[in-house]
């Protein structure tokens, strides 16, 4: 954490100035922390044929997808819209790969048009591609009966999950694509979210090479994404070296005995974006209640959605005023909603040991860089903030505000 005079920073600039500069509330990203965490991942993983997929939904803002770009790395896209923010950001079509989730038909004609790969989720999906668009090359979408992430709402794999055809159904893929002459030319999982541990990648990445041995000439697997970051103090980092190079190994090992060098790719997005966000919202008014003192800012789960969804923790700084007195206190959003709290946890309100806000102050909650803009939404007719992008301590806008005649007309 940057600091300066007491002052809390951004890139070099402080959090108070750029709210003075660009109003309130507003996303703030930090350009170089996102190229740093992007090589840790390029340099951690041995294997010399591989591709790192950055997972736009984490954040589709196509100034922060050319950055990833610049860094060499291709696109993760799971909508129409994440496709078309791709090829906007100047990513070649055949560096998207388009995984669906209960895609209509119109949805995967669009993907294919465009020249991406798509990835099917279904027997369902997979049928329709062969009986369209028979001879294609596509991608399939294993579930591996693993299951990992923060919550059960992010959990993407095991038989609870909706995504992906079930492992035991391999020849049925088989029989469909042989149907319709379509080349399967890779297999994909992702098994969930905010993972630290690498074991449990490693579980889901075994099930997965088993499933590829009952595949004829694949050109390439993706292992996903769901790599995590630390959002509290006492959670420790996953160390992406030993990651690397535990799926460097088990790839080359299964390589050598498929007697053939595919492509290894993995699809981070959290990993690679969420250190780098921060929210400023500015305090509008103070209330002192029975059992909290809540601080009240000019944002709510309209802009950052995951603490009233998951109970998720973000680390929470005052912004003018980084050390000094503290007292409990509530962070409360502007919404006419009772959960709309930004220190809580699934059960209800957390107060926070914080120095003593007042009006005026500007609240920095960070690690809000992945699923924070891209699940905003326009909740109680309420414009979404303006982002801006920092690098050595220079500010540009790379979203404008929402007004409300934008949003209403």
């Amino acid at each position: 954490m940057e600091v300066r005079d007491n002052n809390f920073c951004i890139g070099g600039i402080g959090a108070k100035s750029l709210v003075e500069e660009f109003g309130s509330p507003l996303y703030v990203y930090d350009e170089e922390i996102m190229r740093t965490r992007a090589r840790e991942l390029v340099g951690a993983i041995t294997y010399p044929n591989r591709e790192i997929k950055y997972a736009c939904k984490a954040n589709t803002n196509v100034e922060i997808m050319k950055v990833f770009r610049e860094e060499g790395m291709s696109i993760d896209a799971v909508s129409p819209g994440e496709v078309y923010a791709a090829l906007k950001a100047g990513f070649d079509s055949d560096s998207i790969l388009f995984t669906t989730n209960n895609a209509t038909h119109e949805e995967i004609e669009y993907g294919v048009r465009k020249g991406v790969m798509v990835n099917v989720d279904s027997l369902s999906q997979l049928r329709f591609v062969g009986e369209h668009h028979p001879g294609i090359e596509l991608c399939v979408r294993i579930n591996p009966h693993v299951i990992a992430g923060h919550h059960d709402h992010v959990i993407t794999g095991g038989p609870e999950s909706k995504f992906g055809i079930d492992y035991t159904q391999v020849d049925r893929v088989k029989e469909i694509a042989r149907e319709h002459r379509l080349t399967i030319a890779g297999i994909h999982q992702h098994i969930g979210s905010g993972i630290l541990q690498p074991e449990k990648f490693m579980e889901a990445i075994n099930v997965l090479l088993d499933t590829a041995k009952h595949f004829e000439g694949l050109s390439f697997i993706d292992f996903g994404g769901g790599i995590g970051v630390p959002y509290r103090e006492e959670e420790e980092r996953i160390d992406v070296q030993v990651l690397g190079l535990k799926i460097s190994e088990e790839f080359e090992a299964f390589c050598r005995a498929y007697e053939s060098d595919l492509k290894l790719i993995i699809e981070p997005g959290r990993y690679l974006v969420a250190e780098s966000g921060y929210l400023l919202a500015t305090v509008t008014s103070v209330k002192e209640g029975q059992r909290h003192r809540f601080v009240g800012v000019n944002s709510g789960f309209n802009h950052l959605v995951r603490p009233a969804m998951y109970g998720s923790y973000h680390p929470i700084v005052h912004a003018n005023c980084v050390e000094g007195d503290r007292v409990r206190q509530a962070i409360a959003g502007n919404l006419c909603e009772s959960g709309d709290t930004f220190t809580r946890d699934e059960q209800g309100i957390v107060d926070r040991d914080l120095p003593l806000f007042n009006e005026g102050d500007v609240v920095a909650i960070l690690n809000a860089g992945a699923y924070g803009f891209s699940m905003a939404s326009l909740y109680n007719s309420r414009p979404r903030p303006a982002e801006v992008l920092v690098r050595d301590g220079e500010a540009r806008l790379i979203r404008k505000r929402e007004t409300i005649e934008q949003i209403v007309n």
